[in-house]
């Protein structure tokens, strides 16, 4: 009788489902990166802006908010987390950034330009990784340690952020969705309709898998506008053409991560006109990704 009970005992252990495992103690993350992150859901994502770096393109004083936006964001997944990141570099910063990445434990799965034409030129190094998410930081925060970036936190204004001197809510209805004002830049974050899979898990649109769009005021209701569209293989083309054809200028084609499903692929895009006009534009070339069903 014992043995049965001593077998059913141990099956049962077996078929039982394993304990959860302790909740990330966010703070400790926090401190290896050296800044506070935006949570939306369970994605924490940590802002690494290149407020040092001062970009023209076409005229343009390139604020942080409209394309140099660095930064990495956590999902938890399994035992740990899911880390995926974006991070602005110069030139020269490429190699011992991706060095000390690599030394760490951190992926590397894309390197390229956004932009075309910018002075000084920036480029972009997308990154990844799955375990602990504060070692994850650590390795991120250290490797950026070969760069300028800032991590003082800057001082922040009290009241509302700087005032987006053209018509939003026209820009809102022509895009089919409501932006928000982040520091002086208008943005859109507008997820896939379909849902996007890495390493069979289920990933965020604030991952960087949703389509980005930012308005930067330039006065008299024109704005520059740059940001990523996610397309699968088949939407590319359709997507290029819609851009072309509305004036949009493509800057950059590439992949973001390695084990996306379905494949992705990020077209970056760059104009300056009025914003409204350019709003109507870039609706078409929603039309051509597949986009969530408008607000």
């Amino acid at each position: 009788m014992k043995t049965a009970l001593s077998i059913f005992a141990a099956t049962a252990l077996l078929l039982s489902p394993p304990l959860a495992m302790a909740e990330t103690d966010w703070s400790q993350v926090d401190a290896a990166i050296g800044k506070k992150p935006a949570v939306a859901g369970t994605v924490h994502k940590y802002g690494l802006p290149r407020s040092d770096l001062r970009v023209t393109l076409d005229g343009v004083d390139i604020k942080p908010g409209l394309a140099l936006g660095g930064w990495i964001a956590f999902e938890p997944s399994g035992q740990g987390a899911m880390m995926m990141g974006d991070l602005v570099l110069t030139e020269n910063e490429v190699t011992p950034v991706m060095r000390a990445l690599l030394a760490n434990g951190v992926s590397v799965t894309g390197v390229h330009n956004h932009l075309l034409r910018a002075s000084p030129a920036t480029f972009y190094m997308h990154v990844g990784g799955h375990g602990d998410p504060a070692k994850l930081a650590k390795a991120v925060r250290d490797a950026l340690s070969q760069t300028k970036t800032p991590f003082e936190t800057a001082a922040v204004p009290a009241g509302e952020p700087p005032k987006i001197d053209f018509d939003t809510a026209q820009v809102d209805e022509a895009l089919g969705f409501q932006g928000k004002n982040n520091g002086g830049i208008y943005q859109f974050g507008i997820p896939k309709a379909e849902q996007v899979r890495m390493g069979g898990a289920t990933v965020a649109p604030a991952m960087g898998v949703a389509n980005a769009v930012n308005f930067q005021p330039t006065g008299d209701g024109k704005a520059a506008i740059t940001g990523d569209f996610v397309a699968t293989a088949r939407e590319v083309e359709p997507l290029l053409k819609a851009l072309e054809t509305s004036g949009i200028e493509v800057t950059a084609l590439h992949n973001h991560t390695l084990d996306d499903e379905p494949r992705l692929f990020f077209v970056h895009f760059w104009a300056h006109d009025d914003a409204v006009k350019l709003a109507k534009a870039l609706r078409a070339s929603l039309d051509a990704v597949h986009a969530a069903a408008r607000m």
